[in-house]
C-alpha cells in the first residue's frame, strides 16, 4: 500500500497533517489509516472516524473535505477562511462549529486559535491551522489508552469543546495575577514605572478574550439546548456543563473588566494628584520670591529723586524688609499646607 498523504517527506515540523482514529464500541481500534481505508470506514456505519487536520495544504484539505466527506462547498470556505465569529451552522447531515481556543505563549501574552469541527453521525472531522493543546492532550490520552469511550461523535465533540473551555483557566489566572500586580503598583508610595501602558495592554488582552469568549456561549447554548438530532439527548446535560464553564470564565473577565477600570482610575486620579502637588510647590516657590522681585523692580527704576535711597542704612533695611517678607509668606503657605 501506499504512503499516507502526511507521510510526505519534510513535512511540516515532524508532525502529522492528518490523523485518524477509528473507533468500535466506543473504544479506538485504528489509528492514522491510509486515504482507502479511510474511505471504507467512513462507508461502515458501526465505526466512528475522527479525523484531524492541522494546517493542511489545499491538495490535503481537498482529499478529506471534499472527496471523502463531501461537506458543502461553503462550510469548506468558513473552514479555510480564518473567522473572528464563533458560530454554528446545521447542514442536516452534520454540523459545522467554530469555536477558539487559548494559549499562553512564553512571554506571558496569549494566542487565540479557531478551531473548525464537522460533526456527523459517525464522524468528527477537526480543522485547525495552529497547534491545538487540547485536541493534543486527546490524542495522547487515547494513545495510551486512557482517553474516554467514544460511543458516538458527540461524546468526543464534548471532550474537545470541555478541553477548549478549560484552556482559558491558565489565561484568566495569568491576567488577574497581572492586574494585582498592576493594583498594587497603583497604590505604591513609590511607583518605579508608568503603568498607563501596562493597563491599556491588559485591557486590550481582556477584551480579545472576551471577543473571542462570549459569542461560544451561544454557540455551546445551542448544543446544550439539543436542537440537533446529532447531539443525543443523553449528551446534553455534558454540553450544558461546557457552557457553564464558559458562562463562569466570562464573569470573571467581566470582574477583571471591573478592576482595571478601578486601576485605571486610581491611576489617573492619583497622577492627577501628583501634579497638583507639584504646582502647588512651584506656585509657593514663586509666591515666596515675589517680594524681591517687587522690591528689586521698584528700585531697578533709574529714578534720580528716590530720598531713601540716600539714607546710609537704605541697603539693610530694605534687604531685611524684603527676607521678612519672602519668611513671612513662607510661613502662610506652610500654614496652609501647599507644601
Amino acid at each position: 500500500m501506499g504512503k499516507t498523504l502526511d507521510e510526505r517527506p519534510g513535512s511540516r515540523d515532524s508532525h502529522r497533517v492528518i490523523e485518524s482514529f477509528v473507533f468500535s464500541e466506543g473504544r479506538p481500534v485504528s489509528h492514522n489509516l491510509e486515504m482507502e481505508a479511510l474511505r471504507l470506514a467512513r462507508a461502515d456505519k458501526g465505526l466512528i472516524l475522527w479525523i484531524d487536520l492541522t494546517d493542511p495544504n489545499p491538495e490535503e484539505t481537498q482529499v478529506v473535505l471534499e472527496s471523502l466527506f463531501e461537506f458543502h462547498p461553503l462550510a469548506i470556505e468558513d473552514c479555510v477562511t480564518l473567522s473572528e465569529l464563533p458560530k454554528i451552522e446545521d447542514y442536516e447531515t452534520y454540523l459545522f462549529i467554530i469555536m477558539h481556543s487559548v494559549q499562553i505563549k512564553p512571554e506571558q501574552s496569549f494566542k487565540i486559535s479557531e478551531l473548525n469541527m464537522f460533526l456527523g453521525k459517525e464522524f468528527l472531522v477537526t480543522f485547525h491551522r495552529d497547534p491545538i493543546p487540547a485536541i493534543g492532550l486527546i490524542k495522547e490520552r487515547l494513545s495510551k489508552g486512557i482517553g474516554v469511550q467514544a460511543k458516538g461523535p458527540d461524546r468526543l465533540a464534548h471532550q474537545i469543546l470541555d478541553q477548549v473551555a478549560d484552556s482559558y483557566l491558565p489565561v484568566v489566572e495569568s491576567l488577574v495575577a497581572e492586574l494585582e500586580d498592576v493594583e498594587e503598583q497603583a497604590l505604591s508610595v513609590e511607583r518605579r514605572e508608568d503603568l498607563a501602558k501596562r493597563i491599556l495592554n491588559s485591557r486590550r488582552r481582556l477584551s480579545s478574550l472576551r471577543q473571542a469568549l462570549r459569542p461560544q456561549r451561544e454557540v455551546m447554548a445551542r448544543l446544550a439546548r439539543g436542537e440537533s438530532h446529532l447531539v443525543r439527548t443523553a449528551m446534553l446535560p455534558y454540553f450544558r456543563d461546557v457552557q457553564d464553564a464558559l458562562t463562569r470564565v466570562d464573569e470573571r473577565l467581566l470582574a477583571c473588566n471591573d478592576r482595571i477600570m478601578v486601576a485605571f482610575d486610581v491611576y489617573t486620579n492619583r497622577s492627577a494628584h501628583e501634579a497638583n502637588e507639584g504646582i502647588k510647590v512651584l506656585t509657593a516657590l514663586t509666591a515666596i520670591f515675589i517680594p524681591p522681585v517687587v522690591v528689586g523692580s521698584w528700585y531697578g527704576m533709574n529714578l534720580h529723586h528716590m530720598p531713601e535711597l540716600e539714607y546710609p542704612h537704605a541697603y539693610l533695611i530694605l534687604t531685611g524688609v524684603t527676607l521678612l517678607f519672602m519668611v513671612g509668606t513662607g510661613v502662610w503657605l506652610k500654614s496652609k499646607r501647599w507644601f
